[in-house]
């Protein structure tokens, strides 16, 4: 059986440690480099069988929402013993290969990080991305967290068959109106929708709530 990483034809691939805790990894393929930003504990930091995975929008990115949110809870859970890796997609905005990319990411916090259970997050298009990747690898992904998603793309969502799902909105949002992440709820039959007041598709004025959320939320979800 095919695995992600053998979908991506990984021709070479290298990595460097840019601070103790964080490591930047690239693979080279025939569509493109796929780059992950690896936050890892501290060596005498025990590491949980666990991970984060998450992913940008139709644009790509490392960074999501909120002016870094992914970074901030990288370097947060890292600290906790708690993998986090950040996606830069191969090929923004292409469905199928930021799939593949985010699955991959996935397969290596389980076979390279000794992960046994991973919660997902993505912003925007990422959205989409994290409930697909959350359905195809439903016996490895615990849980997915969306931040003003798209609802193009989360026709599967029901796969999440009563999986934790947790969906972040504004509801001045400029692009993707606060009804997609609405529609996304209802086709997966669960899941709780926290709008964020006053703010828009980058949900730059809602850190602070989202990340209080997270804290209630992912020990949970992540069975710590």
């Amino acid at each position: 059986m095919q695995t992600p990483l053998d979908a991506l034809g990984v021709m070479a691939n290298q990595s460097v440690m840019i601070t103790p805790t964080l490591r930047h990894a690239e693979f080279f393929t025939m569509r493109g480099l796929l780059t992950l930003l690896w936050h890892e504990p501290e060596p005498n930091t025990p590491v949980a069988p666990v991970a984060i995975v998450a992913c940008g929008g139709a644009m790509g990115g490392l960074l999501g929402p909120a002016d870094g949110l992914y970074h901030q809870l990288g370097e947060l859970w890292a600290s906790r013993g708690v993998p986090v890796i950040r996606v830069s997609y191969r090929r923004p905005n292409d469905m199928d290969a930021c799939c593949i990319d985010v699955a991959a990411a996935v397969q290596l916090a389980v076979t390279g990080g000794g992960a046994q259970r991973v919660v997902l997050m993505g912003h925007s298009f990422g959205g989409a991305v994290a409930i697909r990747v959350g359905v195809g690898f439903s016996e490895m992904v615990a849980g997915v967290v969306t931040f003003a998603t798209q609802s193009a793309g989360c026709e599967v969502a029901g796969g999440l068959a009563g999986k934790p799902l947790l969906l972040f909105h504004g509801d001045r949002d400029e692009i993707l109106p606060m009804q997609a992440s609405e529609v996304v709820r209802a086709i997966a039959g669960t899941g709780e929708l926290v709008v964020c007041p006053n703010d828009g598709h980058l949900l730059a004025k809602s850190g602070t709530l989202m990340f209080e959320r997270l804290e209630q939320w992912l020990p949970e979800a992540l069975g710590l």
